[in-house]
């Protein structure tokens, strides 16, 4: 299965991901860009329409011949359950009720989450948030495949159960990646599952129970919306790492395909995402995307240059927090200033692509060393050092 991997199998880079430094720059050219942020009442609406719709179908299904259960399983509750599986999404970034309201958007997620039969909703945004914080890093992206799944699935037959597994893949990776300790409101959103799934087999019975929770398997597995899995950040076009979706499945999936946008400011509702892209054409119409995720599925099957390891790797930001001892993420604080600190040499050192990794990883140990000292001389040695490096002088 294509035996050992080498470091050239990957997409390494070695400066940091590009949304930062984009979303600073669109803000003082798009000050506009601002009106779009904040929360969005469709979102709720949506999802409990979609949620409504499928109890109604659960209770349609439950006396029909299985062939027709299992038609339905697919085509509808695999397309509504991949639906509300991305309303976590919203949710998870605060952006149904805004973020002055944590409980409710709590409660539209255990709300969303009732179809799909396992519980998903509170972990999801446990983790996300990170994927935003350390995209493409090698050690805290808990979006990045691992290196046995880049191992396992190199075929053109392994691609495709690659994609099959992906509601299993995409639950289990952030707990081999990044584990972090189960929370109170992951049992409760536990608790309230359980209970809904009793009820749904006491009260219908075992088909739609079916209906429901192999909606969600398939419709996260072979899907044509399970496209957006791999359109996101799978690399298509070498050099870069994000790419948006324009097509119409985006009505279904609260614009999850304008991933670029997304990631640039997510603080933005989907439904408001046109809109960004038609503020700042300049910095979206020419990147490369995608408007099929059917011909993204296939794509990534046939092309013996797309895979699992088809990701941009880097080191930056987990670098930059093993050499403060912050690694594990606790100290919030800490954590914060180190990246703060990335944020600002990427800003600094993006014109420099020809770093090596170890390079780079002075140039951040000499800058942090530097804030240690005190007086005016150690402004000036910082300084120096930076114009050295054929940098911007920055003042600290």
């Amino acid at each position: 299965m294509g035996g050992s991997l080498t470091h050239s199998d990957f997409h390494w880079v070695y400066n940091d991901e590009p949304h930062t430094t984009r979303r600073r720059e669109m803000l003082q050219k798009y000050p506009q860009i601002k009106q779009l942020m904040g929360h969005d009442w469709r979102i709720a609406a949506q999802v409990v329409v979609t949620v409504f719709i499928q109890i109604i179908m659960a209770i349609l299904v439950r006396d029909l011949d299985w062939k027709y259960v299992w038609l339905l399983t697919y085509i509808i509750s695999g397309t509504l359950n991949h639906s509300l599986s991305i309303s976590f999404h919203e949710i998870g970034h605060n952006l149904a009720f805004g973020n002055l309201k944590p409980t409710a958007n709590r409660i539209l997620g255990y709300i969303a989450n009732l179809p799909l039969c396992i519980p998903s909703s509170v972990t999801f945004k446990k983790y996300h948030i990170d994927h935003h914080k350390f995209q493409g890093d090698d050690l805290l992206d808990p979006d990045l495949p691992t290196y046995f799944e880049v191992w396992l699935f190199r075929s053109p037959i392994g691609k495709f159960f690659y994609i099959v597994a992906q509601p299993i893949l995409y639950s289990v990776r952030p707990l081999l990646r990044v584990p972090k300790p189960v929370t109170l409101l992951e049992a409760i959103n536990l608790v309230i599952e359980l209970i809904f799934d009793a009820t749904i087999f006491y009260f219908l019975g075992y088909k739609s129970l079916v209906y429901l929770f192999f909606g969600t398997v398939l419709g996260l597995g072979f899907h044509p919306i399970s496209g957006h899995f791999l359109s996101e950040h799978y690399t298509f076009v070498e050099g870069y790492e994000t790419y948006s979706y324009y097509g119409p499945l985006n009505y279904l999936t609260y614009n999850v395909g304008y991933h670029n946008e997304h990631h640039d400011f997510p603080n933005i509702p989907g439904y408001a995402l046109p809109k960004l892209k038609k503020i700042a054409p300049d910095y979206y119409d020419n990147l490369p995307c995608h408007y099929s995720w059917i011909r993204v599925l296939y794509n990534f099957i046939v092309d013996p240059r797309l895979g699992p390891q088809s990701r941009i790797r880097r080191s930056v930001r987990s670098d930059a927090l093993k050499l403060n001892n912050a690694i594990d993420l606790k100290n919030k604080s800490k954590v914060n200033e180190v990246l703060h600190d990335v944020i600002d040499n990427n800003n600094n050192t993006h014109s420099l692509p020809h770093l090596s990794k170890e390079e780079r990883k002075l140039l951040y140990v000499k800058k942090h060393s530097g804030k240690k000292q005190t007086g005016t001389s150690s402004n000036i040695e910082q300084t120096s050092t930076v114009n050295t490096n054929g940098d911007h002088p920055k003042t600290e």
